[in-house]
């Protein structure tokens, strides 16, 4: 590795090479995904909620104008971070999210946990007056703090609001507080910075014993004026509904579009959860079965299952 190289990790400057602003914004995080992260066509449609034809139609037309265009990747110079550093985030984001929905880390995406943790340190070193990467940094240590937590002795996942907090890891708290006080001091807040800070509130039991729900509908509240998307829409629901009753939470989740949901394993779980706590037993154990369809990991299974024979038991 030459001594004067801008980025100094292989799969980071390649992240960076892929991210070029001659692709359509939409299709760069896809086809890095996918050609970099190695995510087949199936899990990033399931990523970015849409069918896998039209995931598969993306990548295919950037592969196109990538050969059509003559489109030169090579390793960009320090003045063109900024122009590809919304989708270099969106790559690192994506991909930590499939490893962040596998409590157990049993999936061919566990490796994205301890890699994206990694990345978004060195990102936060090469660019540490960029809020949203150090947002990204945060968040994603917050995150993996609550990691030693997420399992039962059945190896049943644990919902954040039920973890013992004892076992979250405290030197990842710390940084990920530190990131984010150097983000609030740059003065630009930003989607990742208000995810950290979400992440932060779950945190915060450690000090005063209870999740502060009504504090993170708020944030879901500013998170979804900045990121109006299907993902921040019902988790801001589910926060709805915990901070305000559990009929506000599923009128929130009946607002949203159901179709584009139906392939989606935390729409349904969420919509058990808040039907379960409304007394709506045949509705929960309805979307309980729905999300069981949809091949969730062991862990999340196991979970969804003793959530559904305990409904299912009742009079």
């Amino acid at each position: 590795m030459a001594a004067d190289e801008p980025i100094p990790d292989e799969r980071l400057r390649l992240i960076f090479v892929c991210c070029h602003p001659a692709l359509a914004a939409e299709a760069r995080a896809a086809l890095t995904l996918k050609i970099v992260c190695g995510l087949s066509t199936e899990r990033l449609a399931r990523a970015f909620l849409v069918a896998e034809p039209a995931m598969l139609q993306r990548i295919t037309r950037a592969k196109k104008k990538i050969a059509a265009a003559g489109v030169p990747f090579e390793v960009p110079g320090a003045g063109a971070w900024p122009e590809r550093l919304e989708s270099v985030l969106t790559t690192l984001e994506v991909a930590y999210a499939q490893a962040y929905e596998d409590a157990a880390l049993a999936s061919d995406a566990a490796r994205f946990a301890p890699e994206v943790l990694r990345l978004s340190g060195l990102l936060a070193e090469l660019m540490p007056d960029e809020p949203e990467v150090l947002g990204l940094a945060a968040l994603v240590r917050f995150a993996e703090a609550r990691r030693p937590a997420r399992l039962d002795d059945t190896g049943a996942m644990v919902p954040p609001d039920q973890q013992e907090t004892a076992l979250w890891r405290g030197d990842l708290i710390a940084q990920g507080a530190a990131l984010m006080a150097r983000a609030a001091n740059v003065g630009r807040s930003g989607p990742r910075q208000l995810l950290a800070a979400i992440h932060a509130a779950h945190l915060s039991r450690i000090e005063t014993g209870c999740t502060p729900w009504g504090d993170i509908a708020a944030l879901y509240d500013v998170l979804l004026a900045v990121r109006p998307t299907q993902v921040t829409a019902v988790n801001r629901a589910v926060a709805l509904g915990e901070a305000f009753g559990a009929e506000r939470g599923l009128g929130a989740l009946g607002e949203l579009e159901a179709d584009r949901l139906r392939d989606w394993l935390p729409f349904h779980a969420a919509r058990a959860g808040l039907a379960a706590n409304a007394g709506r037993t045949v509705e929960a154990c309805e979307a309980l079965r729905a999300a069981l369809q949809l091949s969730p990991g062991p862990a999340e299974r196991l979970f969804l299952e003793r959530r559904l024979r305990a409904l299912s038991s009742q009079p």
